[in-house]
């Protein structure tokens, strides 16, 4: 069989595909669609002339043909392609070629007797096109009529011919190559016609020439459809159309102005849609960059009528000056031969005016330019009209991209148009201008010829408007063009909304605000976690220093541990007495004082271990400055964020101390190596607890990108540096880890084998964005309302109850309910479908806070930690290695510790002491500790 897989379903379809419904779905699917159910157009003067002049040119050529061979060759009338087989002849006329659900009615038939015994005859099917140029649509019109004739006759036929032109020319065209694009054209056409309703409206580049012109038009405008904005691909619609943006005025929302890059300043710039839309919307003209024009000279205005299909350009229109003292040429051709009189005639009248300047209107007229002067002859490039052919000036380059006119179109018949601009006719155009030369040729009447010149005359006034507007607007942002005034906006003044780094939620959905004004760091620790069991207190603020005093100098005997810290033991030997005099402050009630310490230390040997103790390792680390001098400094530029240079020049302001850069780079590596065995044991305890939130943020060391994960408890919080983004390392460290995992939606956490829950705070915020970035699509909004609302009943559970898994868990019929209508949708839109598949692959890992205690349902905790970091990254700027780094990771680890369990920073890096958990119960801890993690 002929028949492809692909036209199964056509054998089901009752309404029959013929050639003028092919035809029609090549040009346009909604034509296709109207003319296949019967609907009249509302009639084009185009589009009836070429149906006449096809038919006229058909007649002809049928005539030609049967007169070159004998009656008994030729078959005429309308015959079935199946009795060719039968009938002995060369050619057969108007054959009409059908199966149960295709039919064509072929021009004519050529057949080729068998080359010798056993084969079978070729036919050949001929179309008839008056055009002298032809098109792929017209191959394709070929192919369609062999492969019908193919499928009626049993027979592949692969050869066609058209016979076009003025000059009777006979191309063959291969349609064995064409059959598979025919046959997805038919299974395209079959889905179409089985449609009920027609297909969406896209006004296209066949409007001008189609007989539904005026219905579509209107219907385009009535919807304020995408495509009536002329010139926009069908790709980009498409894609605007997935964003839930059908309309002109959908789009004119979305445009912002960009700041171009020094690099591409030099480029064209870029035509934008959008701005379109704006400027129509607004009614006001809208200019972009710094478009220029300069005349130096006298404008020449040029528009040239001509036939496409023969390369003849029959009319050229000048005009000369402005206003009614403007002076009008028109030079006609009455035939092919005259093309180089006028051509010479034109020449002659710029050479008489001094220092012309020929103005145009689009690339018709650059084409005319280059063509006449290589078919007849170039002008002297010293004379004026070979200047003003060589420097010819293009309007529509002029303001294309740069110039946005409040016309749905850049065509000099919208933007004269709306100008205030007016033509003696009602929808002239091009097309209509070679039906009106066509009719001439055949009549010969003045009246058809007067006609062709005045709209061509009306062409070169028009376009005399535009370039004086043109040059209006580079001047001042209000003209008047008569009586009509325009307003101008430079699309560089359009202020887009600013966005802060950390800005404001803001979203059209109220549940989705309640949200995440849940989410708040402060409201969640204030309210919710105290309904866990912790009550909050607010942490006293320490007291300002009121003044400073001189300093004095101070010997200072260190106590002696009683107890062996290795042992246990009290049996003791006296050692020798050590000393330290190192440059120290002390912390008053109110003060900071200078001094200059001698630190003594008796020190001792336990006589069971034998180790020496009694000097304690922090005195031992520092050997010109203090420990409590040394900490503090650690303290602001490690919790304050001060600068590392800025902090030692305000120390050495303020106490007279001459500590260089280095020495304080040395305090840190020091005291971030005291603190590690710290650091390992907030690891220890996160890892091996019941619940954990990681993230991760970029770093830069050395202007190389690097990463640094996160790790917190409730209580603990720790930093790890990483030379990549892979999970490999996160992986590795959390295999034995059994709680529940809270984290974002990076892919690197899914292979590991725990509870988890995602951040629902992320997922919210990026569902708002899409709404905001999809403002239209109600499929989208339908989903996430819904989604905030169900969120919006589990907040305010948690509000009332905290997060206990018992009155949680209600919520899972909840869940439920939700995904079963989601799942029942029949979204439209690319977006609208990528949230519900999103919201459908992560179901198990959204709600797992439901069934566990104290989880919670956002990872605020790493995202709070994460901050800390990025403050502390803003003011390393990048200049630290990767030593640096890690040392900068080990004390911000201890301090946001020291945040999250409500200990004083400052307090326990004074204090010498290791372990936190001894610290926090201590006498100095507890005087410390708060609540507050703000």
């Amino acid at each position: 069989m002929i028949f492809t897989a692909t036209l199964e379903t056509v054998l089901l379809f009752q309404m029959k595909i013929t050639s003028p419904v092919f035809q029609a779905y090549l040009e346009c699917p909604a034509k296709c669609f109207l003319r296949a159910h019967g609907e009249e157009g509302t009639g084009n003067e185009y589009a009836d002339w070429v149906r006449t002049e096809n038919e006229s040119y058909r007649r002809r050529e049928v005539e030609r043909l049967a007169n070159g061979i004998t009656p008994e060759e030729c078959v005429r009338g309308l015959i079935k392609a199946t009795a060719l087989k039968a009938a002995k002849c060369k050619l057969a006329l108007d054959v009409v070629a059908s199966t149960d659900s295709l039919e064509s009615e072929l021009h004519a038939v050529e057949t080729v007797p068998s080359g010798g015994r056993g084969k079978a005859a070729l036919f050949i099917p001929v179309r008839f096109i008056f055009r002298n140029k032809l098109t792929t649509n017209d191959k394709l019109l070929l192919a369609f009529d062999a492969f019908v004739l193919s499928a009626t006759l049993g027979r592949s036929v692969g050869l066609g011919k058209i016979i076009h032109g003025d000059d009777h020319a006979a191309l063959k065209v291969k349609t064995v190559g064409m059959r598979s694009r025919v046959g997805k054209v038919i299974a395209k056409v079959t889905t179409l016609l089985a449609a009920d309703n027609a297909p969406d409206l896209i006004l296209n580049r066949h409007c001008g020439e189609c007989e539904y012109q005026t219905r579509c038009r209107q219907k385009a405008t009535e919807k304020d459809d995408l495509s009536l904005l002329s010139g926009m691909p069908e790709k980009e619609r498409k894609k605007l159309n997935g964003k839930g943006i059908f309309t002109v005025t959908q789009l004119s929302y979305t445009f912002r102005p960009r700041r171009r890059p020094k690099r591409q300043r030099d480029k064209k710039e870029k035509y934008h849609h959008s701005l379109k839309a704006l400027a129509i919307r607004e009614k006001k003209i809208h200019i972009v960059g710094t478009p220029e024009l300069k005349i130096d000279g006298t404008p020449v205005y040029l528009d040239v009528e001509g036939l496409p299909d023969q390369d003849f350009y029959y009319l050229i229109g000048v005009r000369i000056g402005k206003g009614e003292s403007a002076v009008q040429h028109s030079l006609w051709a009455d035939s092919v031969e005259d093309e180089k009189r006028i051509w010479e005639s034109f020449l002659t009248i710029l050479n008489g005016i001094e220092h012309p300047v020929i103005v145009h209107y689009g690339s018709y007229e650059t084409t005319f330019l280059k063509r006449m002067c290589e078919r007849y002859h170039l002008p002297d490039a010293n004379s004026s009209a070979g200047r003003a052919v060589s420097c010819a000036i293009n309007i529509l380059s002029v303001i294309y991209a740069h110039i946005y006119i409040p016309a749905f179109s850049n065509g000099l018949k919208s933007v004269a148009g709306f100008l205030g601009f007016t033509w003696s006719g009602i929808d002239i155009g091009g097309l209509q201008s070679i039906v009106w030369r066509k009719s001439w040729e055949r009549e010969l009447t003045q009246p058809m010829k007067d006609r062709i010149i005045r709209y061509n005359a009306e062409d070169c006034a028009a376009l005399g408007l535009v370039t004086t507007t043109v040059l209006s607007l580079l001047d001042s942002n209000v003209h008047e063009i008569g009586a009509k005034t325009l307003s101008v906006v430079h699309a560089e003044s359009i202020v887009p909304q600013n966005i802060s780094r950390w800005r404001l939620f803001a979203s059209p959905l109220p549940s989705l605000e309640y949200v995440t004004t849940a989410a708040h760091w402060d409201y969640q620790r204030d309210r919710v976690y105290a309904r866990s069991g912790s009550v909050p207190k607010k942490r006293a603020l320490p007291r300002l220093r009121t003044r400073i005093k001189r300093h004095v100098e101070k010997v200072l005997l260190w106590p002696t541990p009683p107890i062996c810290p290795k042992c246990g033991r009290r049996v003791r030997a006296k050692g020798p007495i050590k000393s330290r005099t190192l440059q120290d402050i002390v912390f008053g009630r109110a003060s900071l004082k200078r001094r200059l310490i001698t630190y003594v230390f008796q020190t001792y040997r336990c006589v069971k271990c034998g180790i020496m103790f009694g000097f304690p390792e922090r005195y031992r680390i520092c050997r010109k400055h203090g420990w409590d001098l040394a900490v503090y400094l650690v303290y602001q530029f490690v919790e304050l964020c001060i600068p590392q240079i800025t902090a030692v020049q305000s120390y050495n302001r303020l106490f007279g101390y001459g500590i260089h850069r280095s020495s304080l780079n040395n305090i840190k590596c020091k005291i971030a190596a005291y603190y590690d065995e710290t650091r390992r044991k907030i690891l220890d305890r996160i890892v091996h607890g019941d619940l954990i939130h990681a993230d991760e943020t970029r770093a830069i060391i050395k202007g190389k990108s690097a990463y640094v994960w996160v790790l917190t408890s409730l209580q603990n919080v720790v930093y790890i540096y990483s030379e990549t983004r892979e999970g490999e390392m996160i992986q590795k460290l959390l295999a034995d880890f059994k709680g529940v995992l809270v984290t974002d939606f990076y892919t690197a956490y899914d292979s590991i084998t725990c509870p988890q829950q995602r951040c629902l705070i992320h997922l919210v915020r990026d569902l708002n964005d899409e709404i905001l970035g999809n403002p239209f699509d109600e499929n989208l909004k339908f989903v996430v309302s819904a989604f905030g609302d169900l969120l919006r009943q589990m907040v305010s559970t948690v509000d009332r109850h905290g997060l206990k898994a018992r009155f949680l868990g209600k919520h899972l019929v909840d869940v439920d309910r939700f995904y079963s209508i989601i799942e029942r949708m029949h979204c439209q839109t690319d977006v609208s479908v990528k949230c519900v598949q999103r919201l459908e692959r992560n179901r198990d890992k959204l709600f797992t806070f439901l069934r566990f205690d104290d989880v919670p349902w956002n990872n605020n905790n790493a995202e709070h930690a994460i901050k800390a970091f990025a403050k502390l990254r803003d003011v390393v700027a990048g200049t630290c290695t990767t030593k640096g780094m890690e040392e900068y990771l080990t004390l911000l680890s201890v301090c946001q510790t020291c945040k999250y369990r409500g200990v004083d920073f400052l307090d326990f890096l004074r204090s010498g002491e290791k372990d936190l958990d001894v610290f926090a119960a201590s006498k100095r801890g507890r005087r410390r500790k708060t609540i507050s993690y703000g």
